[in-house]
């Protein structure tokens, strides 16, 4: 029994259908906190409801994809950090990626469709290169 969950979880289609979930659950966690800030203060403001928001999303997806997609294990202090500045650092650039192809779209075309359409585009890009970065930077295969 262990010995095929190991095996499902390596798998490269288990390994999408997490990455793809875990995707989902950090959105809904970034909405859901932004929600209760500007429920709980609302004369606060956009700007802190979506920060709070983002730093919950990208918590949880990191803590996920470092147990579930890539198997990492704790080594270090220093090492968590490294991990955490670069995870961060390529979540920026791939977001940049998303919102490019989303308002490169809007602005050529100027309807929701393209908008949206650009928008899925830049997140499936997005994230495939993430995904890629991580793995080849962020939580590299141990050596034998």
């Amino acid at each position: 029994m262990m010995g095929s969950q190991f095996q499902q979880r390596s798998t490269p289609t288990g390994v999408a259908r997490r990455y793809v979930a875990f995707a989902m659950l950090s959105t809904a966690a970034n909405f859901l906190v932004q929600a209760i800030v500007l429920q709980i203060a609302p004369w606060s403001g956009l700007m802190p409801s979506i920060l709070a928001g983002t730093a919950a999303g990208f918590a949880l997806k990191y803590v996920l994809d470092k147990n579930w997609i890539f198997f990492d294990r704790y080594s270090s202090h220093g090492d968590e950090m490294s991990k955490v500045a670069l995870y961060g650092l390529f979540s920026v650039l791939t977001t940049l990626i998303f919102w490019g192809f989303e308002i490169a779209f809007w602005t050529l075309w100027k309807t929701e469709l393209a908008k949206y359409t650009g928008g899925a585009i830049g997140l499936a890009i997005g994230y495939v290169s993430k995904y890629a970065l991580d793995r080849k930077f962020v939580f590299k295969p141990r050596e034998a």
